[in-house]
């Protein structure tokens, strides 16, 4: 797995598709990964830590996890099928580890609330940035 963090929110309001940019920590690797506008603004709002006045979805979803007694450890971007990407969310609760199945702008927009670390499977980060380089 290779620590990644988000570099870039392009939010286009005139369109259905933002797209959000993750780079490795340690090196010079990174790929956009196309969401839609709320999960965007989410992403937007957590990491400029702007609150809202009731939860939001991802607050939401937060405040679950939180509730019962779980933590989110990491996420994982973990597969690309069909230009399609997959995450996890991990958590922990009562030492157990669970994985939690997710579109990884979702598992962003939370990981971003509590500063979660994220990560992508070695697998997907060569095969997109070889996708790249075909064009």
């Amino acid at each position: 797995m290779i620590p990644m963090e988000l570099t870039k929110i392009i939010i286009t309001e005139t369109s259905d598709h933002q797209i959000i940019v993750l780079k490795e920590r340690e090196g010079q690797r990174s790929f956009p990964i196309v969401i839609g506008l709320h999960e965007a603004w989410a992403i937007d709002r957590a990491v400029k830590g702007v609150t809202t006045p009731r939860p939001l979805t991802h607050d939401l979803i937060g405040n679950i996890i939180e509730g019962l007694n779980a933590g989110i450890i990491k996420i994982i971007i973990n597969d690309l099928r069909n230009n399609t990407f997959y995450a996890k969310i991990v958590l922990q609760r009562n030492g157990s580890m669970v994985e939690i199945d997710s579109r990884p702008s979702d598992a962003i927009a939370v990981a971003m609330q509590k500063n979660t670390p994220i990560f992508v499977a070695t697998k997907v980060l060569e095969e997109v940035c070889k996708s790249e380089n075909e064009f």
